[in-house]
């Protein structure tokens, strides 16, 4: 008998018992629709992960200071670098495309009659944007110049564009930060929310020598930290072994010393991300799966049946001619196509209750993106083993059919 007769006796015998039919496959249908939505959400998070690392910057690696410790005891951080630190950096490393000190630093800022408490607050360096991949939507960044001076000048975030400036050109525009008068020389781009939720837009960025100087009136040359743009992903270890031989010189660290400095990859961050994110996945997963299994089992108890009320069916089948293999295959086809149908359902339903639940951590969370992904292997995959469950708890049934004695079979009432 050929395949395709097997599927429509399959089909039409399946749709004589619609409801019992339903009922069996409703194992497979939440089974598969859970695993379908546990995968496109954790999908969505490990691109939300990447795209949130790809707003930090291109290859970026940061440099901050080492905490200090006393008997053990971490008792806080101690400002260690210097600028000279970080022009040493973008002299003398090759593998290093641009650097940028980092100072952060808090208050009210006021435009015009309107205040506002900005997110961020930072003095930076000339390359900040480079380093951050962050194009200016209008006006420019400040230069060395600025830097050497010290000068009174700002760029701003959308955000702060929007509430400081809401019906007028904000480019030079004077805001005032503690009572110092700046200049807006440029608007950054939006960026939009981080992987916390945070508005990026929300900051307003100065020369970091103002902010030292000006703002916070220290004499000390000390920056906070620095974020570093490698020239590639390939020079990325590269680059940050350059940098922890040159601080290491510069600050006079003896062989075998903890320094006091220390140098973060965030590649390797995101890929611990990705590995957490990877790992919960599938334990949902597999934990949706299980319900596969109590479908499969639906599907065993249910043929069973079939075979029993179709005994004189299966007699008369053989005495027209019916080898054992035709029946064990008529069978298994019907458990398979039984399982393939839970499948679809199952995949269409797990792809409906993702968009679902993206919609409502969206809603929740606004300023999330949460992106809707769905994985097209991971729906065939989902497929594949489905008729697999099929196949493999149909296979008793329709051996025991394939088995059954004609005169016997025949005689059953």
């Amino acid at each position: 008998m050929k395949l395709i007769d097997l599927l429509l006796i399959s089909v039409r015998t399946l749709a004589k018992n619609k409801l019992r039919s339903g009922l069996t496959i409703l194992g497979v249908v939440i089974g598969i629709a859970a695993v379908m939505t546990m995968v496109s959400i954790g999908n969505g998070a490990s691109q939300l992960v990447r795209e949130q690392f790809r707003n930090l910057g291109a290859n970026v690696i940061v440099v901050a200071p080492a905490n200090s410790q006393s008997g053990g005891v971490r008792t806080g951080v101690v400002m260690t670098l210097t600028k000279e630190d970080i022009d040493a950096i973008g002299a003398e490393c090759p593998s290093v495309r641009a650097v940028t000190p980092l100072i952060g630093t808090t208050g009210q800022v006021i435009g015009g009659n309107i205040n506002w408490n900005p997110k961020e607050m930072l003095g930076v360096g000339p390359d900040y944007v480079i380093v951050r991949s962050w194009p200016m939507e209008a006006g420019e960044f400040f230069s060395e110049r600025d830097v050497a001076s010290a000068a009174k000048v700002c760029v701003i975030g959308q955000t702060v564009a929007n509430q400081l400036f809401p019906d007028e050109n904000p480019i030079n525009q004077t805001l005032r930060v503690k009572n110092i008068p700046l200049r807006v020389v440029g608007v950054l781009s939006k960026k939009g929310a981080n992987l916390v939720g945070q508005d990026q837009d929300d900051i307003v960025l100065m020369p970091y020598t103002t902010v030292r100087k000006r703002l916070d009136g220290s004499p000390f040359a000390n920056v906070g930290y620095a974020l570093v743009s490698a020239k590639s992903e390939e020079v990325m270890s590269l680059a940050l072994q350059e940098i922890r031989v040159l601080l290491s010189e510069r600050h006079r660290i003896p062989p075998g010393s903890k320094p006091d400095f220390e140098v973060r990859n965030m590649a390797e961050v995101e890929n611990i991300f990705n590995m957490i994110m990877g790992a919960l996945t599938a334990m949902l997963s597999a934990i949706a799966a299980i319900s596969l299994v109590v479908g499969g089992v639906g599907i065993m108890n249910i043929m069973l049946v079939s075979v029993t009320e179709r005994t004189r069916e299966i007699g008369i089948r053989m005495a027209l001619g019916a080898r054992p293999r035709d029946i064990l295959r008529q069978f298994l086809v019907e458990a398979a196509v039984l399982s393939s149908i839970g499948g679809v359902i199952g995949i269409a339903l797990g792809v409906g209750a993702s968009a679902g639940i993206t919609a409502l951590i969206n809603l929740a969370l606004p300023t999330s993106n949460w992106p809707f992904v769905v994985s097209i292997p991971a729906a065939l995959v989902a497929l594949v083993f489905a008729a697999a469950v099929g196949l493999f708890f149909g296979y008793y049934p329709a051996r025991r059919a394939s088995r059954l004695d004609p005169i016997e079979a025949l005689r059953y009432d």
